[in-house]
């Protein structure tokens, strides 16, 4: 199941300045996992120690906020648009 995710400029230097890959994956979870495996480092970046999702990066399943679908769970589909969001503070 191919799925397109979009990634940060931030973090566009682990996948060779591409700002979309297509990666693999019936769930968040093991999108990253396909993620990590064309791009290692950068699960690293979105994900703390324990491989949960960092509180300060936030995920899109076409323009869903995953935060109010099943989270790390939320399921995807063949050709869903994943979009990977880091949180920006400021004054």
């Amino acid at each position: 199941m191919a799925l397109k995710v979009l990634i940060p400029t931030p973090l566009q230097q682990l996948t060779n300045n591409q700002a979309v890959v297509e990666c693999e994956g019936s769930n968040v979870t093991e999108m990253l996992n396909s993620l990590e495996s064309n791009c290692p480092g950068i699960k690293a970046r979105i994900c703390d120690e324990a491989g949960n999702l960092r509180r300060f990066v936030n995920f899109y399943v076409n323009s869903e906020d995953i935060r109010f679908l099943d989270g790390a769970n939320t399921v995807l589909n063949d050709g869903d648009e994943v979009s990977i969001i880091p949180a920006i503070a400021g004054g």
